[in-house]
């Protein structure tokens, strides 16, 4: 079971801003001066707190993603036939719904 679509897109989106930032601070590193090493130190350690933070929140959706995924396997096993009716119900619904288009 994957992430929903927009959590897939921020965190796409956050992985970008994260490179996006690398590559500026690599851009600027010719920038000479205590206050501009200052503010590439500070800005380098922003991006690892933001990937640090990224991958973790990673990892988490996976988790989350592998427990509702077994729950949803353990109710399956244990109430085959009103799993299936609600598959059927849910296949009707769906099948009304695109029909109307």
């Amino acid at each position: 079971m994957s992430a929903a679509p927009d959590t897939d897109r921020i965190l796409d989106d956050l992985r970008r801003v994260v490179d996006d930032a690398e590559s500026l601070l690599r851009e600027t590193s010719g920038l000479v001066g205590e206050r501009a090493a200052e503010a590439r130190e500070r800005a380098a350690e922003s991006v690892r707190t933001a990937r640090d933070r990224l991958s973790g929140l990673e990892q988490e959706l996976l988790d989350r993603a592998k427990d509702a995924a077994d729950d949803a396997e353990q109710y399956v096993r244990r109430n085959p036939w009103q799993s299936i009716g609600i598959a059927a119900g849910v296949g009707l619904i769906v099948g009304v719904l695109l029909s109307r288009r």
